[in-house]
Formats: C-alpha cells, structure tokens, sequence
C-alpha cells in the first residue's frame, strides 16, 4: 500500500480582494494562482490505528498542532464519511518541506494530495469532482490546491475559471522563516479600509514570454502585501532584496505572506539569484523553482 504524492506549492501572481461581505465577513477575490514544481510530500502505509508522523524542516513548526487538526487528518475525516464502508488504519507521513503559515496554501495542498493518495489507496469511486468538492470543505483555496494546475480564481477563491496559457517560468521563492497569520493580515487589511476591489486584471488568452508575463502582472497587484507588512516586518526586507536583484522580473508576496516571489527570465537567473541570497541571507529560507502545473507529483 505504500505511497506517497508531492504536494505543490501554491503561488498568487496578482491577487485582488474586496471588502468584506457585511453578512458573513468573507472577502471577494480574484487571483491567477500558479503551483511550483515543489513542494511537502506525503506517503501512506498499513498500520494498528490511524496517526499523523511530521517530518522535514518545517515539521517542528506543526507540533503544536492537535493532529485531528491537521488538514491532512481532516481530508482523510472527510473521505472517510464518504467512503460507505470501514476503511483500515493507515499511517500518514507529511515531510513538511514548506514554510508553516507563509502564503503557498501547505495546507490546502497537503490536504489535497490527501484526498488522492487515500481515495487511490482504498480503491474508491469517487471522481476528482467529488474529490474537488470536499476540498472545498476543508478551505476556500481547497479546490484549486487540490488540481494544483493554473487557475483563475474568484469568489471565495473556489470558484475555478480558465488561467491563460503561460510560458516556463522560473522564481524564486523566500521566506523570512516568519509565520504570518492570514486571519491577522485580514483583521489589518479591514482596520485600514483601503480595500481594492475584486475585479480581475486584465489577462491575455496566451502569453508569449515570462518578460510578458512579468509586464502585465506589474499592472495588477496583492492587496494583502500592505496589510502583511504591518503584521510580519521583515517581509519588507525580503521585498526590497527581490526587487534590487537584476534577475528579478516582477517582485510580490505569495497570498497574505510571508512567501515573496521573484519571477525571472529563465532557470539560470533563478538559480544565481537564489544562490546569491542564500550567501548573505542565511538564515532566510530560499528556493529556485518552476512555475505552472499541473507537475508529475507521484513518487
């Protein structure tokens, strides 16, 4: 039974929020998401009784997390009440590869790497749109991080429409090693009642080049950056390292943070720029990466 799946990263190249809704406080929204080519990864083996083992260099960051808390122990909850018959004890390993509360949807992802590998594993007929929707369950980013594969986001970010053809493109991805809370990033993005509207940016159906890409991107915006570097200040260093680098095409944090990405015009301008960072900022976490999806995640 042993098996195991990658969970990718969730990027968003713009993202466009309204003000909140006065009925149930949820936030319109628009967003191109992207995935990268990295990512935590999960495996499933038999076992006595149902556990959660953390592993990696993130992991320490989920301790303190009730494991029936877990999205994963919750994606498994949730297809378990769907399944119609008793399913055996399985024990699941997340290596947490991805900074915890930092912007690339880790949980949501791991949650949907969940639902595959279980629903694989059991031999259960549920179709990936019965999959998407319990995603759904489980976070408004749940169905997106469950396809893993460029979308369109609106609404709450689970209504899912046609992202435009992109090119390769090649980032950088960094973290401060700060966790940064998105219901604290919401709480200040209200307080300042600047809100930006959820209209989408103006997207082509095909873009040519990731110097394209980068030029229409910088017309859009993330309307949580303001909001992040209130609550997380050394996103602000981050930022500002990114954006003087001359491999960098576009600079702009990943959700509510505190992820920045740097797009550049190929692999080998990623990789000297994050080679370069890695050298005089160590003790932030640094990754050259692919962005697009859907990646070949089975391992």
């Amino acid at each position: 039974m042993r098996r195991s799946l990658v969970a990718p990263a969730k990027v968003n190249l713009f993202l466009h929020v309204g003000g909140p809704d006065p009925h149930d406080g949820f936030h319109p929204l628009s967003s191109l998401m992207v995935f990268a080519d990295y990512g935590d990864s999960l495996s499933i083996e038999p076992a006595d009784h149902d556990e959660l083992l953390l592993d990696g260099p993130f992991a320490a960051d989920l301790i303190a997390c009730p494991p029936s808390e877990n999205l994963v122990m919750r994606a498994f909850a949730v297809l378990r009440r769907e399944a119609h018959r008793p399913l055996p004890p399985v024990r699941l390993v997340l290596r947490k590869n991805l900074p915890v509360a930092a912007g690339l949807g880790g949980g949501s992802c791991d949650a949907g790497a969940a639902l595959r590998l279980l629903r694989d594993a059991f031999g259960l007929a549920i179709r990936d749109q019965g999959l998407e929707a319990l995603a759904g369950e489980l976070g408004s980013d749940g169905p997106a991080c469950f396809w893993a594969r460029p979308v369109l986001a609106t609404g709450r970010g689970d209504t899912l429409g046609q992202a435009p053809d992109l090119p390769p493109l090649h980032a950088v991805l960094v973290n401060p090693r700060r966790a940064c809370s998105t219901a604290a990033v919401y709480r200040a993005y209200d307080q300042a009642a600047r809100f930006g509207g959820e209209a989408s940016a103006r997207l082509p159906e095909r873009f040519e080049s990731a110097e394209e890409v980068a030029a229409v991107l910088a017309m859009a915006r993330n309307d949580l950056e303001a909001p992040a570097l209130r609550v997380c200040h050394d996103i602000a260093d981050v930022l500002d390292a990114l954006r003087s680098e001359p491999e960098t095409l576009l600079a702009r944090l990943s959700g509510s943070g505190a992820t920045a990405f740097a797009l550049t015009a190929d692999d080998i301008a990623a990789e000297a720029l994050a080679s370069r960072l890695e050298t005089y900022r160590p003790d932030w976490w640094v990754k050259a990466c692919r962005l697009g999806g859907p990646w070949e995640t089975a391992r």
